[in-house]
């Protein structure tokens, strides 16, 4: 039986997102989002909450869709797998750090803009973004978005070379490199998210001696 690498997170932006680009076109786009839970300490009757951060990588023209509609604040379907990478710091030693490589992300916060919290569907009805080169945009499997069959191209993989930076179009080693660029440009973006006026923020040594 193989195993399941997937991942879902609801969150909320602790900062804006950052975009690297590449020479071969292909772009990386980072940023950490925060999940919440709380609970009734039975001992005392006190509400208690715990807050994880979750570091969030994204290719190409799903991350320029992030870049530029998601701002610090803002909610977000994250819908991926966990990636580990390895670099050398400044120090020499070998450090590696656990991501998650978004393959879907859907956007949560218009619906508040438009009256509401997405009536019946909870705010849950906004278009999903996929990085895929499906000519036409839409699938039916996928519902309205783009399906990220590119799979590991572009991603980070166990095989030696994590943590490179890399311009090769169709491998899969580990590298940034261009995840395909043929991705269907012709579908409207929806209008920039407002961000909520108190925003959780990143811890501020969340992101401290990673490579982009």
């Amino acid at each position: 039986m193989r195993g399941v690498n997937k991942v879902i997170l609801v969150g909320t932006l602790g900062r804006d997102p950052e975009t690297k680009t590449f020479p071969n076109g292909g772009s990386l786009t980072q940023f950490s989002i925060a999940t919440s839970e709380s609970w009734t300490d039975k001992n005392t009757g006190e509400r208690k909450e715990q807050t994880e951060w979750h570091r969030i990588v994204l290719h190409n023209r799903l991350g320029e869709i992030a870049q530029q509609y998601l701002r610090k604040g803002s909610k977000v379907y994250i819908e991926g797998s966990l990636r580990t990478r390895q670099w050398t710091d400044q120090n020499g030693q070998e450090r590696y750090t656990t991501e998650i490589r978004g393959e879907q992300m859907q956007m949560l916060d218009s619906n508040r803009q438009q009256g509401g919290e997405g009536g019946e569907n909870g705010g849950y009805n906004q278009p999903r973004f996929n990085n895929n080169n499906n000519q036409g945009g839409f699938n039916n499997n996928n519902q309205g978005g783009f399906n990220n069959n590119q799979g590991n191209q572009g991603g980070y993989a166990n095989q030696g070379n994590q943590g490179n930076y890399g311009n090769q179009a169709n491998s899969n080693q580990g590298n940034y490199g261009n995840a395909g660029n043929n991705v269907n440009q012709g579908f409207q973006s929806p209008k920039p998210a407002v961000a909520p006026a108190t925003p959780a923020q990143a811890p501020a040594d969340l992101d401290d001696d990673l490579p982009f």
